[in-house]
Protein backbone atom coordinates (compact mmCIF):
# COMPACT_ATOMS: atom_id res chain seq x y z
CA UNK A 1 0.00 0.00 0.00
CA UNK A 2 1.68 3.37 -1.04
CA UNK A 3 1.39 6.85 0.90
CA UNK A 4 0.49 9.71 -0.82
CA UNK A 5 3.67 12.03 -0.72
CA UNK A 6 3.21 14.88 2.04
CA UNK A 7 5.40 17.89 2.52
CA UNK A 8 7.74 15.63 4.54
CA UNK A 9 8.25 13.59 1.01
CA UNK A 10 10.47 13.63 -1.71
CA UNK A 11 13.33 15.63 -3.12
CA UNK A 12 12.46 17.91 -5.57
CA UNK A 13 13.90 21.23 -5.54
CA UNK A 14 10.82 23.01 -4.38
CA UNK A 15 10.17 20.64 -1.28
CA UNK A 16 13.57 20.83 -0.66
CA UNK A 17 13.17 24.72 0.04
CA UNK A 18 9.94 24.44 1.67
CA UNK A 19 11.38 22.01 4.15
CA UNK A 20 14.34 24.67 4.83
CA UNK A 21 11.57 27.70 4.82
CA UNK A 22 9.24 25.79 7.10
CA UNK A 23 12.58 24.72 9.46
CA UNK A 24 13.21 28.14 10.13
CA UNK A 25 9.78 29.20 10.77
CA UNK A 26 9.31 26.78 13.27
CA UNK A 27 12.74 27.52 15.03
CA UNK A 28 12.15 30.74 15.52
CA UNK A 29 8.47 30.14 16.17
CA UNK A 30 9.55 28.34 18.66
CA UNK A 31 12.01 29.99 20.21
CA UNK A 32 9.77 33.31 20.01
CA UNK A 33 8.59 32.97 23.90
CA UNK A 34 12.22 33.53 25.19
CA UNK A 35 12.92 37.09 23.38
CA UNK A 36 11.29 40.35 25.21
CA UNK A 37 8.81 42.05 22.83
CA UNK A 38 7.26 44.03 25.72
CA UNK A 39 6.01 46.80 24.60
CA UNK A 40 6.95 49.66 27.89
CA UNK A 41 6.26 53.26 25.72
CA UNK A 42 3.25 54.99 27.37
CA UNK A 43 1.81 56.39 24.02
CA UNK A 44 3.58 55.13 21.02
CA UNK A 45 0.83 56.00 18.57
CA UNK A 46 0.69 59.69 19.87
CA UNK A 47 4.84 59.60 19.07
CA UNK A 48 4.35 57.85 15.90
CA UNK A 49 1.88 60.67 14.55
CA UNK A 50 4.27 63.18 15.92
CA UNK A 51 7.25 61.32 13.53
CA UNK A 52 4.99 61.14 10.82
CA UNK A 53 4.01 64.59 10.84
CA UNK A 54 7.39 65.65 10.80
CA UNK A 55 8.26 63.30 7.88
CA UNK A 56 5.72 64.80 5.78
CA UNK A 57 6.11 68.13 6.39
CA UNK A 58 9.79 68.53 7.19
CA UNK A 59 11.27 71.73 9.41
CA UNK A 60 13.68 72.97 6.59
CA UNK A 61 14.41 76.12 8.60
CA UNK A 62 15.08 74.48 11.90
CA UNK A 63 18.27 73.25 9.60
CA UNK A 64 21.09 75.69 11.05
CA UNK A 65 24.27 74.90 8.61
CA UNK A 66 23.93 71.03 7.04
CA UNK A 67 25.91 71.34 4.57
CA UNK A 68 29.59 70.40 7.04
CA UNK A 69 27.66 67.31 7.88
CA UNK A 70 26.88 66.21 4.70
CA UNK A 71 30.27 67.00 3.26
CA UNK A 72 31.58 65.13 5.82
CA UNK A 73 29.42 62.34 5.73
CA UNK A 74 30.16 62.17 1.66
CA UNK A 75 33.88 62.76 2.18
CA UNK A 76 33.96 59.72 4.74
CA UNK A 77 32.07 57.49 2.58
CA UNK A 78 33.68 58.15 -0.27
CA UNK A 79 37.40 58.01 0.76
CA UNK A 80 36.31 54.81 3.01
CA UNK A 81 35.34 52.99 0.18
CA UNK A 82 38.68 54.01 -1.99
CA UNK A 83 41.18 53.16 0.79
CA UNK A 84 39.02 49.80 0.82
CA UNK A 85 39.38 49.04 -2.56
CA UNK A 86 42.86 50.05 -2.72
CA UNK A 87 43.52 47.76 0.19
CA UNK A 88 41.43 45.22 -0.68
CA UNK A 89 41.99 44.90 -4.60
CA UNK A 90 45.80 43.06 -4.07
CA UNK A 91 44.40 41.27 -1.13
CA UNK A 92 41.90 39.97 -4.04
CA UNK A 93 44.78 38.24 -6.39
CA UNK A 94 45.77 36.61 -3.24
CA UNK A 95 43.23 35.35 -1.71
CA UNK A 96 42.05 32.31 -3.47
CA UNK A 97 46.17 30.65 -2.17
CA UNK A 98 46.05 31.87 0.86
CA UNK A 99 43.90 30.36 4.12
CA UNK A 100 44.95 32.50 6.09
CA UNK A 101 44.34 35.44 4.07
CA UNK A 102 41.08 34.55 3.72
CA UNK A 103 40.71 34.00 7.71
CA UNK A 104 42.25 37.56 8.17
CA UNK A 105 39.75 38.68 5.94
CA UNK A 106 36.84 37.01 7.17
CA UNK A 107 37.22 38.54 10.68
CA UNK A 108 37.94 42.11 9.82
CA UNK A 109 34.49 41.83 7.78
CA UNK A 110 33.01 40.13 10.31
CA UNK A 111 33.13 43.12 12.87
CA UNK A 112 30.79 46.09 12.30
CA UNK A 113 32.16 49.52 11.33
CA UNK A 114 30.38 51.24 14.80
CA UNK A 115 32.64 48.66 16.74
CA UNK A 116 35.65 49.53 14.97
CA UNK A 117 35.05 52.98 15.23
CA UNK A 118 34.71 52.48 18.99
CA UNK A 119 37.87 50.67 18.75
CA UNK A 120 40.19 53.63 16.73
CA UNK A 121 38.19 56.09 18.88
CA UNK A 122 40.42 55.49 22.03
CA UNK A 123 43.25 56.48 20.11
CA UNK A 124 42.43 59.50 17.20
CA UNK A 125 39.68 60.45 19.69
CA UNK A 126 36.80 62.14 16.64
CA UNK A 127 38.62 62.59 14.16
CA UNK A 128 38.47 61.51 10.50
CA UNK A 129 41.00 58.94 10.79
CA UNK A 130 38.65 57.02 13.54
CA UNK A 131 36.58 57.75 10.54
CA UNK A 132 38.42 56.06 7.37
CA UNK A 133 39.87 53.66 9.43
CA UNK A 134 36.22 51.98 10.84
CA UNK A 135 35.47 51.71 7.10
CA UNK A 136 38.88 51.28 5.20
CA UNK A 137 39.71 47.84 7.34
CA UNK A 138 36.34 45.71 7.00
CA UNK A 139 35.69 47.16 3.69
CA UNK A 140 39.07 45.59 2.65
CA UNK A 141 38.33 42.37 3.94
CA UNK A 142 34.93 42.25 2.07
CA UNK A 143 36.39 44.12 -1.15
CA UNK A 144 39.29 40.90 -1.20
CA UNK A 145 36.24 38.27 -0.72
CA UNK A 146 33.67 39.72 -3.39
CA UNK A 147 36.25 40.64 -5.54
CA UNK A 148 38.22 37.29 -5.71
CA UNK A 149 34.96 35.81 -6.50
CA UNK A 150 34.47 38.42 -9.66
CA UNK A 151 37.97 37.76 -10.62
CA UNK A 152 37.52 33.45 -10.61
CA UNK A 153 34.23 34.18 -13.00
CA UNK A 154 36.44 35.64 -15.71
CA UNK A 155 36.57 33.58 -18.68
CA UNK A 156 39.80 32.11 -19.79
CA UNK A 157 40.09 31.68 -23.62
CA UNK A 158 41.32 35.24 -24.27
CA UNK A 159 44.01 34.56 -21.82
CA UNK A 160 44.96 31.75 -23.34
CA UNK A 161 44.77 32.97 -26.57
CA UNK A 162 47.95 35.48 -26.14
CA UNK A 163 51.18 34.39 -27.60
CA UNK A 164 53.31 32.05 -25.00
CA UNK A 165 55.92 34.35 -24.15
CA UNK A 166 53.59 36.84 -22.66
CA UNK A 167 53.96 37.65 -19.15
CA UNK A 168 51.51 36.67 -16.28
CA UNK A 169 50.86 40.69 -15.69
CA UNK A 170 50.15 41.27 -18.79
CA UNK A 171 48.11 38.80 -19.67
CA UNK A 172 46.02 39.76 -16.10
CA UNK A 173 45.83 43.63 -17.22
CA UNK A 174 44.86 43.08 -21.18
CA UNK A 175 43.20 40.11 -21.40
CA UNK A 176 41.45 39.14 -18.16
CA UNK A 177 40.73 42.18 -15.78
CA UNK A 178 38.61 44.54 -18.99
CA UNK A 179 36.31 41.43 -18.97
CA UNK A 180 35.05 41.65 -15.44
CA UNK A 181 35.93 45.58 -14.86
CA UNK A 182 32.55 46.55 -15.40
CA UNK A 183 31.17 44.12 -12.39
CA UNK A 184 34.47 45.21 -10.34
CA UNK A 185 33.16 48.90 -11.02
CA UNK A 186 29.21 47.98 -10.35
CA UNK A 187 30.12 46.18 -6.83
CA UNK A 188 32.54 49.20 -5.64
CA UNK A 189 29.51 52.03 -6.38
CA UNK A 190 27.53 49.51 -4.28
CA UNK A 191 29.76 49.13 -1.50
CA UNK A 192 29.86 52.92 -1.87
CA UNK A 193 26.09 53.29 -1.31
CA UNK A 194 26.72 50.98 1.83
CA UNK A 195 29.34 53.18 2.82
CA UNK A 196 26.88 56.44 2.83
CA UNK A 197 24.86 54.40 5.25
CA UNK A 198 27.77 53.59 7.47
CA UNK A 199 28.97 57.12 7.37
CA UNK A 200 25.70 58.41 8.82
CA UNK A 201 25.57 55.69 11.36
CA UNK A 202 28.97 57.00 12.72
CA UNK A 203 27.37 60.10 14.01
CA UNK A 204 25.81 57.73 17.23
CA UNK A 205 29.47 57.61 18.41
CA UNK A 206 30.18 61.67 18.16
CA UNK A 207 31.49 62.00 14.59
CA UNK A 208 29.78 64.88 13.17
CA UNK A 209 28.05 63.81 10.31
CA UNK A 210 24.29 63.39 9.54
CA UNK A 211 23.66 60.81 11.69
CA UNK A 212 24.92 62.81 14.65
CA UNK A 213 22.36 65.94 13.86
CA UNK A 214 19.86 63.01 13.22
CA UNK A 215 20.00 60.99 16.62
CA UNK A 216 20.05 64.40 18.43
CA UNK A 217 16.80 66.06 16.81
CA UNK A 218 15.12 62.38 17.30
CA UNK A 219 16.64 61.93 20.99
CA UNK A 220 15.37 65.94 21.37
CA UNK A 221 11.92 65.75 20.13
CA UNK A 222 12.49 67.93 16.83
CA UNK A 223 11.25 65.88 14.70
CA UNK A 224 9.97 67.98 12.02
CA UNK A 225 14.13 69.21 11.98
CA UNK A 226 14.37 65.44 12.06
CA UNK A 227 12.31 65.11 9.25
CA UNK A 228 14.16 67.37 7.24
CA UNK A 229 17.25 65.84 7.72
CA UNK A 230 16.13 62.13 6.49
CA UNK A 231 14.56 63.66 3.18
CA UNK A 232 17.99 65.19 2.71
CA UNK A 233 19.69 61.60 3.17
CA UNK A 234 17.22 60.10 1.15
CA UNK A 235 17.84 62.57 -2.11
CA UNK A 236 21.19 62.35 -1.19
CA UNK A 237 21.16 58.38 -1.69
CA UNK A 238 17.92 58.76 -4.90
CA UNK A 239 20.76 60.79 -6.88
CA UNK A 240 23.80 59.18 -5.95
CA UNK A 241 24.43 57.83 -9.29
CA UNK A 242 24.39 61.72 -10.76
CA UNK A 243 26.67 63.65 -8.26
CA UNK A 244 28.20 60.38 -7.97
CA UNK A 245 29.37 59.60 -11.48
CA UNK A 246 32.86 58.62 -12.22
CA UNK A 247 33.96 62.03 -13.81
CA UNK A 248 33.47 63.79 -10.91
CA UNK A 249 34.88 61.15 -8.25
CA UNK A 250 38.48 63.00 -8.87
CA UNK A 251 36.95 65.87 -7.79
CA UNK A 252 35.01 65.18 -5.02
CA UNK A 253 37.97 63.03 -3.71
CA UNK A 254 40.02 66.09 -3.31
CA UNK A 255 37.17 67.79 -2.11
CA UNK A 256 37.10 65.79 0.18
CA UNK A 257 40.61 65.64 2.14
CA UNK A 258 39.47 69.53 3.00
CA UNK A 259 36.41 68.52 4.66
CA UNK A 260 37.86 65.42 6.76
CA UNK A 261 40.40 67.78 8.18
CA UNK A 262 41.88 68.77 10.75
CA UNK A 263 44.15 65.95 10.95
CA UNK A 264 44.99 64.82 14.12
CA UNK A 265 48.33 64.85 16.02
CA UNK A 266 49.09 60.92 17.00
CA UNK A 267 50.99 60.66 19.84
CA UNK A 268 53.22 57.24 18.99
CA UNK A 269 53.77 55.86 22.78
CA UNK A 270 50.19 56.26 23.16
CA UNK A 271 49.49 54.41 20.25
CA UNK A 272 51.67 51.31 21.25
CA UNK A 273 50.30 51.15 24.87
CA UNK A 274 46.91 51.02 23.61
CA UNK A 275 47.89 47.84 20.87
CA UNK A 276 50.45 46.31 22.83
CA UNK A 277 49.07 46.68 26.69
CA UNK A 278 45.61 48.18 26.98
CA UNK A 279 44.04 45.70 24.92
CA UNK A 280 45.19 42.51 26.08
CA UNK A 281 44.01 41.05 29.98
CA UNK A 282 46.92 41.95 32.81
CA UNK A 283 47.38 38.00 33.43
CA UNK A 284 48.43 36.95 29.82
CA UNK A 285 50.82 39.88 29.42
CA UNK A 286 52.34 38.87 33.08
CA UNK A 287 52.15 35.22 31.90
CA UNK A 288 49.83 34.41 34.80
CA UNK A 289 47.52 31.35 34.11
CA UNK A 290 45.60 31.57 37.31
CA UNK A 291 45.34 34.90 36.83
CA UNK A 292 43.43 34.45 33.56
CA UNK A 293 41.04 31.93 34.97
CA UNK A 294 40.11 34.85 37.20
CA UNK A 295 39.82 37.46 34.59
CA UNK A 296 37.52 35.08 32.32
CA UNK A 297 35.63 34.14 35.58
CA UNK A 298 34.95 38.17 36.33
CA UNK A 299 33.70 38.68 32.96
CA UNK A 300 30.48 39.67 32.75
CA UNK A 301 28.00 36.36 31.95
CA UNK A 302 27.88 36.57 28.30
CA UNK A 303 25.95 32.98 27.55
CA UNK A 304 22.92 35.17 27.60
CA UNK A 305 24.12 37.99 25.08
CA UNK A 306 25.02 35.44 22.62
CA UNK A 307 21.70 33.50 22.98
CA UNK A 308 19.78 36.62 22.34
CA UNK A 309 22.45 37.73 19.54
CA UNK A 310 21.44 34.42 17.87
CA UNK A 311 18.06 34.55 18.50
CA UNK A 312 17.78 38.22 17.32
CA UNK A 313 19.23 36.92 14.37
CA UNK A 314 16.84 34.13 13.95
CA UNK A 315 14.47 36.04 14.36
CA UNK A 316 15.54 39.21 11.73
CA UNK A 317 15.68 36.29 9.23
CA UNK A 318 12.50 35.09 9.25
CA UNK A 319 10.76 38.60 9.71
CA UNK A 320 12.84 39.59 6.52
CA UNK A 321 11.66 36.34 5.00
CA UNK A 322 7.92 37.01 5.46
CA UNK A 323 8.15 40.55 4.78
CA UNK A 324 9.88 39.99 1.44
CA UNK A 325 7.07 37.47 0.49
CA UNK A 326 4.58 40.37 0.98
CA UNK A 327 6.44 43.26 -0.36
CA UNK A 328 8.14 42.44 -3.56
CA UNK A 329 4.70 42.19 -5.39
CA UNK A 330 4.62 46.32 -4.54
CA UNK A 331 7.27 46.80 -6.99
CA UNK A 332 6.89 44.35 -9.87
CA UNK A 333 5.20 45.87 -13.21
CA UNK A 334 2.97 42.36 -12.86
CA UNK A 335 0.83 43.77 -10.18
CA UNK A 336 -0.85 47.34 -9.68
CA UNK A 337 -1.10 50.24 -11.62
CA UNK A 338 2.03 53.00 -12.54
CA UNK A 339 0.85 54.76 -9.31
CA UNK A 340 0.43 52.18 -7.13
CA UNK A 341 4.55 50.93 -8.11
CA UNK A 342 5.38 53.81 -8.09
CA UNK A 343 4.40 53.97 -4.65
CA UNK A 344 5.83 50.64 -3.72
CA UNK A 345 8.95 51.27 -4.78
CA UNK A 346 9.48 54.75 -3.15
CA UNK A 347 8.72 52.90 0.29
CA UNK A 348 11.11 49.96 -0.56
CA UNK A 349 13.76 52.30 -1.57
CA UNK A 350 13.35 54.50 2.33
CA UNK A 351 13.18 51.37 3.91
CA UNK A 352 16.30 49.75 2.29
CA UNK A 353 18.04 52.93 2.60
CA UNK A 354 17.87 53.88 6.39
CA UNK A 355 20.36 51.92 8.19
CA UNK A 356 18.93 49.02 11.09
CA UNK A 357 20.79 51.44 13.72
CA UNK A 358 18.72 54.63 12.85
CA UNK A 359 15.28 52.09 12.30
CA UNK A 360 15.66 50.53 15.59
CA UNK A 361 16.55 53.83 17.34
CA UNK A 362 13.36 55.31 16.51
CA UNK A 363 11.28 52.40 17.07
CA UNK A 364 12.72 52.13 20.21
CA UNK A 365 11.33 55.80 20.86
CA UNK A 366 8.52 54.42 19.89
CA UNK A 367 7.82 51.33 21.91
CA UNK A 368 10.61 51.06 24.48
CA UNK A 369 13.70 49.41 25.47
CA UNK A 370 13.26 45.62 24.06
CA UNK A 371 14.40 43.11 21.45
CA UNK A 372 10.82 44.33 19.33
CA UNK A 373 11.82 47.39 18.02
CA UNK A 374 15.20 45.28 16.58
CA UNK A 375 13.53 42.81 15.65
CA UNK A 376 11.00 45.48 13.66
CA UNK A 377 14.06 47.30 12.49
CA UNK A 378 16.08 43.74 10.97
CA UNK A 379 13.04 42.96 9.05
CA UNK A 380 12.22 46.09 7.70
CA UNK A 381 15.57 47.06 5.92
CA UNK A 382 16.28 43.62 5.16
CA UNK A 383 12.96 42.47 3.72
CA UNK A 384 12.61 46.00 2.09
CA UNK A 385 15.93 45.39 0.09
CA UNK A 386 15.33 41.35 -0.47
CA UNK A 387 11.60 42.34 -1.69
CA UNK A 388 13.59 45.53 -3.99
CA UNK A 389 16.07 42.71 -5.68
CA UNK A 390 13.23 40.02 -6.09
CA UNK A 391 10.52 42.62 -7.31
CA UNK A 392 13.86 43.61 -10.15
CA UNK A 393 14.05 39.80 -10.54
CA UNK A 394 10.40 39.50 -11.30
CA UNK A 395 10.00 42.04 -13.65
CA UNK A 396 12.39 39.99 -16.03
CA UNK A 397 10.29 37.35 -16.26
CA UNK A 398 7.04 36.62 -18.69
CA UNK A 399 3.99 34.77 -17.45
CA UNK A 400 2.89 32.00 -19.07
CA UNK A 401 -1.14 31.67 -18.04
CA UNK A 402 -3.42 34.17 -18.89
CA UNK A 403 -6.39 35.00 -16.78
CA UNK A 404 -5.05 34.57 -13.64
CA UNK A 405 -5.94 36.73 -10.93
CA UNK A 406 -3.25 38.78 -9.09
CA UNK A 407 -3.19 36.37 -5.95
CA UNK A 408 -3.01 33.42 -8.96
CA UNK A 409 -0.39 35.22 -10.63
CA UNK A 410 1.54 35.41 -7.36
CA UNK A 411 1.09 31.83 -6.21
CA UNK A 412 1.32 29.46 -9.04
CA UNK A 413 3.30 31.47 -11.64
CA UNK A 414 5.84 33.88 -9.88
CA UNK A 415 6.27 32.96 -6.66
CA UNK A 416 7.86 28.96 -7.71
CA UNK A 417 10.13 30.32 -10.20
CA UNK A 418 11.13 33.47 -7.89
CA UNK A 419 11.63 31.76 -4.63
CA UNK A 420 14.66 29.84 -4.64
CA UNK A 421 16.25 33.22 -5.83
CA UNK A 422 14.87 35.09 -2.58
CA UNK A 423 16.03 32.64 0.09
CA UNK A 424 19.37 32.23 -1.46
CA UNK A 425 19.29 36.41 -0.96
CA UNK A 426 18.12 35.89 2.65
CA UNK A 427 21.04 33.37 3.24
CA UNK A 428 23.17 36.05 1.62
CA UNK A 429 22.37 38.09 4.27
CA UNK A 430 22.26 36.36 7.59
CA UNK A 431 25.97 37.60 8.34
CA UNK A 432 24.77 41.07 7.19
CA UNK A 433 21.85 40.28 9.80
CA UNK A 434 24.05 38.68 13.18
CA UNK A 435 26.46 41.99 12.29
CA UNK A 436 23.45 44.19 12.82
CA UNK A 437 22.02 42.32 15.62
CA UNK A 438 25.11 42.63 17.49
CA UNK A 439 25.32 45.94 16.85
CA UNK A 440 21.80 47.15 18.30
CA UNK A 441 22.91 46.46 21.59
CA UNK A 442 24.37 49.61 21.45
CA UNK A 443 20.95 50.73 21.85
CA UNK A 444 20.41 48.86 25.15
CA UNK A 445 18.92 45.22 23.77
CA UNK A 446 21.05 42.81 25.39
CA UNK A 447 22.93 41.33 23.16
CA UNK A 448 26.95 41.28 22.56
CA UNK A 449 26.83 44.82 21.34
CA UNK A 450 25.47 46.36 24.53
CA UNK A 451 28.58 44.91 26.77
CA UNK A 452 31.50 45.50 24.46
CA UNK A 453 29.65 49.40 24.14
CA UNK A 454 29.63 49.05 28.24
CA UNK A 455 33.45 47.90 28.01
CA UNK A 456 34.96 50.84 25.80
CA UNK A 457 32.42 53.36 28.22
CA UNK A 458 34.03 52.18 31.51
CA UNK A 459 37.69 51.70 29.07
CA UNK A 460 37.85 47.91 29.64
CA UNK A 461 39.56 47.35 26.72
CA UNK A 462 40.81 44.02 27.18
CA UNK A 463 36.93 42.61 27.99
CA UNK A 464 35.94 44.73 24.52
CA UNK A 465 38.57 42.78 22.50
CA UNK A 466 37.55 39.68 24.07
CA UNK A 467 33.84 40.06 22.92
CA UNK A 468 34.80 41.21 19.58
CA UNK A 469 36.77 38.11 19.13
CA UNK A 470 33.40 36.06 20.02
CA UNK A 471 31.20 38.18 17.77
CA UNK A 472 33.75 37.49 15.08
CA UNK A 473 33.83 33.85 15.73
CA UNK A 474 29.81 34.10 15.80
CA UNK A 475 29.48 35.80 11.96
CA UNK A 476 32.08 33.38 10.36
CA UNK A 477 30.06 30.50 11.75
CA UNK A 478 26.95 31.85 10.52
CA UNK A 479 27.98 32.48 7.66
CA UNK A 480 29.66 28.74 7.13
CA UNK A 481 25.88 27.69 8.25
CA UNK A 482 24.21 29.94 6.04
CA UNK A 483 26.36 28.55 2.72
CA UNK A 484 25.30 24.86 3.43
CA UNK A 485 21.86 26.50 3.96
CA UNK A 486 21.65 28.72 0.49
CA UNK A 487 20.14 26.39 -2.63
CA UNK A 488 23.42 25.49 -4.31
CA UNK A 489 21.81 25.37 -7.83
CA UNK A 490 20.38 29.06 -7.46
CA UNK A 491 22.94 31.97 -8.76
CA UNK A 492 22.72 34.60 -5.87
CA UNK A 493 21.23 37.87 -7.40
CA UNK A 494 23.80 40.11 -5.86
CA UNK A 495 23.23 44.01 -5.36
CA UNK A 496 26.45 44.59 -7.75
CA UNK A 497 24.08 45.74 -10.35
CA UNK A 498 22.06 48.25 -8.15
Amino acid sequence: MSTAPGWLRGDSPGLTLARRSLALVILCLLLLPLADLEVTAAAPWAELWRMARGLAWPDWLALENPLHAIALTVSVALWGTFLGALLGFPLALLFPRSRTLRALCAFVRAIHELFWALLFLQVFGLSAVTALAALAIPYAGIFAKVYAEILELTPRAPSAALPAGVDRLSRFIYAELPLVWERLASYTRYRFECAMRASVLLGFVGLPTLGFYLESAFREGRFGEAGALLWIFYLMIATLHWWGHRRLLPLLLVAGLYWLGPWPQVDGALLWRFVSHDLWPAPLLAGDPAGLVAWVRDMPDLLPAIGNTLLLALMGMVGSLVLALLLWPLASRHFGNRASRGLGRLTLVVARSTPELMLAFVLLLLLGPSMLPAWLALALHNGALIAFLVARHADGLTPGMSGLPASGRYAYELLPRLYPNLLALLCYRAEVILRETALLGMLGVATLGFYIDSSFEYLMFDQALFMLLITAGLNIAVDAAARRFRPREVPVDDPCSR
